[in-house]
This record gives C-alpha cells, structure tokens and sequence, in this order.
C-alpha cells in the first residue's frame, strides 16, 4: 500500500504535464522542454501512476485531458507558479518586468504603453512575450501579468482579472476572395466557408454562430501565425478582433467588420496573491492609464 505521506511527484513532471496539457501533444510538449518524446512520455505516465488516475485520453487521435486532468491542471498550474514566485523572491528587484499576451497584445495601444513605461520607468525593462496558452504562460509564472481576450469565467482559476474594454469582431478572409470586397459581412456570410480556429488561445468557436447555422468545415491551428497563412492560402477564413487587424496586416488576408458577432472582452490578468514584480502594481496602473477604459478589478477567476 502506498504510504500517503510520501510522494515522488517532482517539479519536472508538472511541467510536463503542464506541457502537454497546453501543447495537446506528446511531441510538442517534448520539443518545448527539449526532451525526447519518450522521455516526456515516461514522465507523463508516471505522474499518472503516482496520482492513481489517467490524466489524459490517449485513446482518440487527438489527445484530450481526462476530468481528472482539466482538474488537476490548474492545481498544477499554482504549484509551478508558486515555485517560480518563490525563486524570484530575492532577484525580482534585478529582473525584467513580463507582460505576456497569447495574441494582439494591447492591440494599438501597445506601441503607446511600450513607450510610456519605457519613459516613466527607465530602470525596469519591460518585456511583451507571446505565450501561446490560454493565460499566456501567466499561470506557469512565465509571466507577472498577461492580456487575455475572453470572459473571465474561463480563466484559470488562482488568476486575479479586471475588464479593461471590448473589442469589435472582424472577419479575416483571403485578399483575392469576394468576401474581401465587401463593406461588412454577417456571421451567415461565414457559414459556408472552412473556419480557421486557433484551439489553444483563439477566441472563436462553433459557439459563435446559432445551433442551427454552424459552419461544417473547420480546421485548427495553434497560434496566429498559422492562423493568418491558412487564411492567406484560401484554406478557409477566420474571425477575431479589431485588434489583430491593427497589430497583424497581411497582405494576403483582409479584415471586414462583422457587426453582428458578440464583442469580445480584453482582461489585464495577474496571479493572486502578493505582486511577483515589486514594478507590478505600476504596470497595471499604466496598462489601465493607456488604454482609458480600465476598470476595478472583477474579482478572482
């Protein structure tokens, strides 16, 4: 019988898992650790032996995380950042400042708060990462604060959220289609056409359209990079925000305004808990300043 007062879970098989849960691969969790794929493997399946439960759904040709693994998740998530925290305690001082954003940053209003904090705090280096995760690596504490784009009520519970504004919705469609020639569309112009869908920090869903009018042809991508060239060869169109069509032109990729999409929410995310940045309270301060739409805290996730 296993002794419940002793454990053999280390650091490196949450970050494992963590890896995995976010990458949605075995492969791609073990290239962003720089591991072989087996060895992430080994790791994965003896964290799992050591909880007593599967974490994730192997059976399937993409992987999933089990109910257990969506909970386990985010307990694992605090415990990494919780660690990385208590590792900056005494060199946060000397560090840079990082504000991650899984897409469109601040959107125009990056370049201005770049500036800003570069002007009002020339001793802190302020560093804009993107992270392609739901909390743009914020919950791993690869950042001290993030921009996320979504209702609260689907960040990682331990996060601290505030609404700093709403942004428009926009269709993102090939330049040389007819779509590309039109003033505006409607969430119906789409429904015919493949969807491009970033799985792991898009905004945009099925969801979007009524039950009865969802498109049928969809494909996924990880992040906006691939988002744009899947758009840009007429593999499909997508749909996002005002703000990726500022931070992100393409010439093979034109933005139309869809009116009749749902705007969608733009948070300033940081973890719970005392500051991991002693600039941290200036940043938000700044952040809220620049975009002049902040708000007071919404309370914890």
């Amino acid at each position: 019988m296993t002794d419940p007062t002793r454990t053999s879970v280390e650091l490196r098989h949450l970050r494992c898992f963590l890896a995995v849960a976010e990458e949605g691969s075995v492969t791609r969790a073990a290239a962003r650790l720089r591991i072989t794929q087996p060895a992430a493997s080994r790791t994965l399946a003896a964290l799992e032996d050591e909880l007593g439960t599967r974490l994730v759904d192997r059976s399937t040709h993409h992987l999933r995380l089990t109910a257990a693994g969506h909970a386990f998740r985010d307990k694992a998530a605090v415990a990494v950042a919780a660690f990385e925290d208590a590792l900056d305690a005494g060199r946060s001082v000397h560090r840079p400042l990082r504000l991650g954003h899984a897409w469109s940053a601040a959107g125009p209003d990056t370049t201005p708060l770049l500036r800003r904090w570069r002007e009002t705090h020339p001793d802190v280096p302020l560093e804009l990462l993107r992270i392609d995760d739901r909390t743009a690596g914020l919950a791993r504490g690869a950042v001290d604060a993030a921009l996320l784009r979504g209702p609260a009520d689907n960040v990682t519970p331990g996060l601290v959220t505030e609404l700093l504004h709403t942004e428009a919705r926009v269709a993102a469609v090939p330049a040389d289609s007819a779509l590309a020639a039109r003033a505006r569309l409607d969430l119906a112009d789409l429904t015919d056409r493949t969807i491009a869908l970033n799985t792991v920090s898009g905004t945009t869903t099925a969801d979007l359209w009524p039950a009865d009018a969802r498109p049928t042809a969809m494909i996924t991508v990880a992040n906006t990079d691939d988002w744009l060239a899947a758009i840009a060869a007429s593999r499909a169109v997508g749909v996002t925000t005002t703000a990726t069509a500022d931070l992100h032109p393409h010439p093979g990729v034109v933005y139309v305004p869809l009116p009749d999409a749902p705007r969608v929410p733009v948070l300033l995310a940081r973890r719970d808990g005392p500051p991991s940045h002693p600039a941290l309270p200036d940043l938000c301060a700044l952040v809220r300043e620049v975009t002049g739409r902040g708000r007071h805290p919404r309370g914890r996730s």
